[in-house]
């Protein structure tokens, strides 16, 4: 069976996030969503989205597919499902779509003439950008299961303190030494070649991926991931770090979501709890003004490219665009529009030429090519968000 996983109603609501990647590509708990999908249904999958993000996430239809809404996090129960389905066929939780059947010649697709079958049991969906960190804890406890099973963690070395080993899992090349890690409130998951410096603390659940780095003293309260080849220092709590983003230094991050190819500058804080308790608003795109999360505690949210210089301090609920560069005193405002340079004294235009110097730089260094595909899509975003800016 061809499996294509489509963004669903809930692209705007994961912005910045989705400005760079379909919603598929969004990391949680240890794995991203499409990873999941595949493990569960063994089998690779194609994704539709926005046109400009297509050349990079292509859709490949065959003569049979079933599309599956990538806002759902898969469970064994619901890939057995999935792979069961016949023509005309389509799953429901409550009123949304999970996923259906369709065929290559399909014009226009109703669902409402589908067999629904409705799917009974819990799920995660990824919704809100909150919901990344908010759901983390779970979602890491469902990656563990499955990432861990029937396999054996490799030995961990004698010079730490471990509180329940059992629920601690080191790949292939994890170096370890010297660090206090708890795992009676949840999973500890350290991926291949990741590495946690001496003398850190760490509570789970913890996501440590692939060559992922905690750095000498670093303090990790769940539910925390630090994506493949991130570099991590200070004090974490309930965040999420998708990939290659760095926070290398002492500061506070807490219930916040960082892009890919972020850098938080040395004592960089954000606040994740307002002085009068009151609850915190995010930036909605949709709305294009500040919307309820019903949670007390919420942090940053910094799209891809990204960065803030030393000392930055970000205000509860903080929403950063893709490629902004902030510094200087003071809290900049709480939301910061893609492609804007300053602080809290105010913000110009970053001028793609510039930011894409930049991007270059900083993925070189990981060996990684800022391919002219990549280039694209960061011109798109920044047109796409201009209104947003003050220019």
């Amino acid at each position: 069976m061809n499996y294509i996983l489509f963004d669903g109603p809930s692209r705007n609501q994961l912005l910045p996030f989705t400005y760079t990647r379909p919603v598929a590509e969004i990391r949680v708990g240890i794995l991203t969503i499409r990873e999941k999908w595949e493990t569960y249904l063994q089998a690779t999958t194609t994704t539709v989205t926005e046109e400009y993000l297509s050349e990079k996430w292509p859709m490949v239809e065959m003569e049979v597919n079933v599309m599956i809404n990538a806002s759902f996090c898969p469970t064994e129960a619901l890939a057995e499902k999935i792979k069961d389905l016949k023509k005309n066929q389509a799953i429901f939780k409550d009123e949304e779509v999970i996923a259906f059947f369709t065929e290559e010649d399909q014009e226009d697709i109703d669902l409402s003439t589908f067999e629904a079958i409705e799917f009974e049991d819990n799920l995660i969906t990824i919704e809100h950008t909150w919901d990344i960190f908010s759901k983390n804890a779970e979602a890491i406890a469902q990656d563990f299961q499955l990432l861990t099973k029937d396999r054996d963690s490799q030995p961990i070395a004698k010079t730490n303190n471990i509180i329940a080993p059992e629920n601690i899992f080191l790949e292939e090349g994890a170096k370890m030494e010297f660090a206090t890690l708890n795992a009676s409130s949840g999973p500890i998951y350290i991926g291949k070649n990741a590495e946690i410096m001496e003398g850190s603390v760490v509570r789970g659940p913890l996501a440590l991926c692939d060559n992922a780095t905690l750095k000498l003293a670093t303090k990790i309260y769940g539910a925390t991931t630090v994506g493949p080849h991130c570099k991590v220092g200070g004090e974490v709590n309930n965040s999420v770090l998708f990939g290659y983003s760095n926070k290398g230094h002492d500061g506070f991050l807490g219930n916040s979501v960082l892009g890919e190819w972020c850098n938080l500058g040395a004592d960089t804080n954000n606040s994740n709890l307002k002085n009068n308790y009151a609850e915190v608003r995010l930036w909605d795109y949709e709305t294009e003004g500040f919307a309820k999360t019903g949670l007390q505690f919420c942090g940053l949210m910094m799209g891809d490219h990204s960065k803030c210089g030393i000392n930055t301090m970000f205000n509860t609920g903080t929403v950063i665009g893709v490629n902004a560069n902030i510094f200087g005193s003071g809290f900049p405002r709480n939301f910061v529009p893609s492609y804007s340079w300053g602080g809290s004294a105010g913000f110009t235009t970053y001028l793609t030429k510039k930011a894409f110097e930049v991007c270059n730089v900083v993925m070189s260094r990981r060996a990684v090519a800022f391919t002219e595909t990549d280039q694209a899509i960061l011109e798109h975003v920044f047109e796409e968000t201009k209104k947003f800016r003050r220019e």
